[in-house]
This record gives C-alpha cells, sequence and structure tokens, in this order.
C-alpha cells in the first residue's frame, strides 16, 4: 500500500468548551490546520509532534508505553483534541513524537471516523460495509 496523507484539523478541546460557554472568545480558540497528515493504520492513535501539541496547550495527561520500531519507549500523552478530516470528527487524547515526524491518523480515530483505506486509490473512504456513511456501532 502507498502513502495516504490528507489534511485535518486539530482543536483543543478544552478552548472550544469555554468558548461554547462565553469563558473565551471564540477566535481565541487553538487549532492547528495540517495539510499533510499521515494515515498509518498500524498506529493506534492521533501523534502529533511536539512544537505543535504547544500551539495547542493541550494538557499533559500521562506517560505510557508505546512499541515502536525501536523498541518499547515512553511516550508522554495528552488530551483532548478534536480531530476533523474531510468532515467527519471525533475526540482522541495525543501522543507527543519528535518534531520530525509527520501528524499521524491510527486506527482508533479512523474506526470513529467510520474511515478505511482504499489502498488502489490511496485515500480514505467512507467505510463500505455503511454505504460510505458516516454511522457509528452500537
Amino acid at each position: 500500500m502507498g502513502k495516504v496523507v490528507v489534511p485535518a484539523r486539530i482543536v483543543n478541546v478544552g478552548d472550544a468548551y469555554a468558548a461554547e460557554h462565553g469563558m473565551l472568545p471564540t477566535d481565541a480558540v487553538r487549532f492547528v490546520d495540517v495539510p499533510e497528515a499521515l494515515v498509518d493504520t498500524g498506529a493506534t492513535g492521533l501523534s502529533m509532534p511536539k512544537s505543535l501539541l504547544q500551539r495547542l496547550g493541550l494538557k499533559f495527561l500521562r506517560d505510557r508505553p508505546a512499541r515502536t520500531t525501536m523498541g518499547v519507549v515512553q511516550a508522554r500523552m495528552f488530551g483532548t483534541a478534536r480531530l476533523t478530516v474531510q468532515g467527519r470528527d471525533c475526540p482522541c487524547d495525543v501522543t507527543e513524537v519528535s518534531d520530525d515526524c509527520p501528524v499521524l491518523i491510527g486506527q482508533i480515530p479512523l474506526e470513529a471516523m467510520d474511515f478505511v483505506v482504499d489502498p488502489s486509490g490511496q485515500w480514505l473512504i467512507g467505510n463500505p460495509a455503511h454505504g460510505g456513511e458516516h454511522i457509528i456501532e452500537l
């Protein structure tokens, strides 16, 4: 399968909540637009470079073991952001990666947004099992 990249918007959920309740001006909600987030079906969640996490101002939650190609390392977890791709969104805690890594969208957010990778077209499509519509499983 080739490389799949998508534009994504990632918003600080705490800021969005505060703005919704009049505690923060709407133009103060922190977000980043990522023109080429890498879809990585081998990854679990949403990962972002440290510099983007700092721009979002997400709260540090905990360190957590992570399996990487270099072995098991301690990863810093932050929460919570709202990831939007192709008009679909989901809340995600975020794992910090080094600044030389791209934003990685893993399997859990893909499932939450009901996307699958079309390997022939090298893009995301709505889940064919749901007729391409954004449907959740209960």
